[in-house]
């Protein structure tokens, strides 16, 4: 196999691989106020011979009274799911949505997790694929499913009582990826409460993409986060965001620019606030 691809390729790329069956595409397009969106819009029309995920049944977990909105799913689980999409060892795995990457990044960080990092995020994502020329298709492909093998690396990321922990190290840095408002608690449409984890600085997701909702050059990414980062290491950052979702756009990021090992708190705010005693900070400070 060439060298694979770990963050992100380009329509260009992708469409010089659309008949390669070493290549698999993931349509991961969603919503969180249409759960209807991404399926919609797949029969509507998709890259050729791209599967599709859903956020909730294919990139998530059940649900339990402690955990957040989109728990991490079994990895055994996973893992029959993405060989019943053809993911093996030997296969380059795409992943797009319409939302700069917010969703497709999740199949991004699981994949990665589960030990298989030939995995990238389509650039600009379906609108690139378009802009470039590329055609839609309305039917699903036939897929030959292959055997994905789990191997958990779970350094990658930290459950609640890892994040509690790190609010006395001053080492270790809390990166918030949602926006502005919701971090500051301005406004909380989802979560009972609104705020953010003590100590955590503000880095929306959205500040990652240029306007056309592609990636920033690498050396414009590199200089966002280590403005945030100081004297830290990369390895220093662990990143939430709502429900362990759009975090992991800016783990990507942060792997683009050159800067690895950061992890992912994968219970995110929805988790955070489930118990009364964590410590919940207001305005726009960390």
């Amino acid at each position: 196999m060439p060298r694979p691809h770990h963050t992100l390729v380009d329509a260009p790329t992708l469409a010089q691989h659309r008949d390669d069956p070493r290549w698999v595409v993931v349509d991961c397009r969603w919503q969180l106020n249409d759960p209807r969106h991404g399926p919609r819009r797949y029969a509507e029309g998709h890259i050729p011979g791209a599967r599709y995920a859903d956020l909730d049944a294919d990139l998530s977990g059940p649900r339990t009274p402690q955990s957040g909105r989109h728990p991490l799913p079994d990895p055994e689980a996973f893992a029959r799911r993405a060989g019943a999409w053809g993911i093996g060892d030997d296969v380059q795995v795409v992943a797009y949505d319409d939302a700069g990457g917010a969703y497709a990044a999740r199949l991004w960080w699981l994949l990665r997790w589960l030990g298989h990092d030939a995995v990238a995020v389509l650039d600009g994502g379906i609108a690139a694929w378009s802009a470039a020329g590329g055609e839609l298709e309305r039917e699903p492909p036939v897929v030959h499913a292959r055997h994905f093998r789990a191997a958990p690396d779970d350094e990658r990321w930290l459950d609640s009582a890892e994040v509690e922990a790190a609010l006395t190290d001053p080492q270790r840095l809390l990166l918030d990826a949602r926006g502005a408002a919701r971090y500051s608690g301005a406004e909380e449409p989802i979560d009972p409460k609104a705020g953010h984890i003590p100590g955590a600085a503000n880095a929306p997701f959205t500040g990652n993409l240029d306007a056309d909702g592609r990636f920033l050059p690498v050396g414009e990414l590199k200089a966002r986060f280590a403005a945030l980062l100081g004297d830290r290491d990369a390895d220093a950052a662990v990143v939430y965001c709502g429900s362990g979702v759009t975090a992991c756009q800016d783990l990507l990021a942060l792997e683009h620019a050159g800067l690895h090992g950061a992890r992912l708190y994968a219970g995110s705010w929805s988790e955070w606030v489930r118990d009364e005693s964590r410590p919940v900070r207001t305005g726009d400070k960390p």
